[in-house]
């Protein structure tokens, strides 16, 4: 089992950038398949980029990709997310994962994976 905390979040003007950070513990961090999601009030949770258990492969959601880079730094048992160019659609909550599952993507999540507590992100206009 692995527990996952989101830092880094807060309010930031549009076209500003934040790097959120998800610390792990607990079993090896470079088990697991990482991912970042996002829930903006009244929608859907939505999947915002995933990557490999050595980092070699990213996958981005259309909506962020060019703007948003995803990394983990499996020595620190950390899974980063550089935002840039932040607009106002992008105000969520958003929530790191961690999945067992074979493969190098994780754009759809299941019962078996694991969730931080998510960290609010806000961008003003």
């Amino acid at each position: 089992q692995v527990q996952l905390v989101e830092t880094g979040g807060g309010l930031v003007q549009t076209g500003g950038s934040l790097r959120l950070s998800c610390a792990a513990s607990g079993r090896s961090f470079s088990s697991y398949l990482m991912g970042w999601f996002r829930q903006a009030p009244g929608k859907e949770r939505e999947f915002v980029g995933s990557i490999s258990r050595i980092g070699t492969t990213t996958t981005y959601a259309d909506s962020v990709k060019g703007r948003f880079t995803i990394s983990r730094d499996n020595a620190k048992n950390t899974l980063y997310l550089q935002m840039n160019m932040l607009k106002p659609e992008d105000t969520a909550v958003y929530y790191c994962v961690a999945s067992l599952r074979a493969g190098v993507r994780l754009e759809v999540t299941t019962g078996d994976d694991y969730w931080g507590q998510g960290t609010q992100v806000t961008v003003s206009t």
